[in-house]
């Protein structure tokens, strides 16, 4: 267990953190003649969790302290804090059910894409559409928390949500284009090898359905 590692264990915590900030509206208090409300420290929590996601991977690379933990735990946090965030404003009536839909059943498209991309001996690293996917989600999150006591900062939401929507599909369909490449190269390096070997008195195609 180590920094980077304790980092995404730590956005992990945040998540019940967030979650019961955003559905119970608590608390509502003043700091130092400040008023602050459960919206504000709904998006310091969401924020503070985002930093811990740029952080792990940055001290990960530096220090040469990727594992196999932190590969498979990573992307893991990064879906439960984008989903509890999105459902939690869901439940609020500040976010349509449809678009939250659509933003997590891509990460349920992309974590299945990875387990048949593992299981066939292939990494298909993140693309620039993913990581901009995940900043616009944190921000459209920030702006949608923050119209619950802010309505004039709805239209900003309405905005960045549908910029969110947008970047998950588009990244969804780069993401399958990556993976199709790299599993249809392997399946055809497969074939190949299986024709080098057939008997010379056996038609390929037997070969290939043996």
């Amino acid at each position: 267990m180590n920094l980077p590692n304790s980092l995404t264990t730590l956005r992990i915590f945040f998540v019940p953190l967030l979650v019961a900030v955003l559905l119970t509206r608590e608390p509502n208090w003043d700091f130092w003649g400040l008023p602050v409300h459960f919206e504000v420290l709904g998006v310091l929590i969401l924020l503070a969790a985002a930093a811990t996601d740029a952080m792990d991977g940055y001290i990960a690379r530096k220090r040469r302290e990727i594992t196999t933990l932190g590969i498979l735990l990573d992307p893991i946090a990064d879906k439960l804090l984008i989903s509890a965030a999105f459902i939690s404003l869901v439940q609020m009536g500040l976010v349509p059910a449809w678009m939250v839909v659509i933003i997590i059943g891509r990460e349920f498209i992309v974590v299945g894409l990875r387990e048949i991309a593992v299981a066939e001996g292939l990494i298909i690293p993140a693309s620039v559409f993913g990581k901009t996917k995940m900043f616009l989600q944190v921000i459209a999150g920030c702006a949608v928390i923050l119209t619950a006591m802010h309505p004039a900062l709805k239209s900003l939401g309405v905005i960045l949500m549908w910029l969110v929507v947008v970047s998950a599909v588009v990244s969804a369909i780069h993401y399958f284009k990556m993976f199709w490449s790299q599993v249809n190269f392997r399946v055809q390096q497969r074939q190949h090898r299986a024709l080098l070997i057939v008997d010379p008195k056996e038609k390929p195609e037997d070969a290939l359905t043996r």
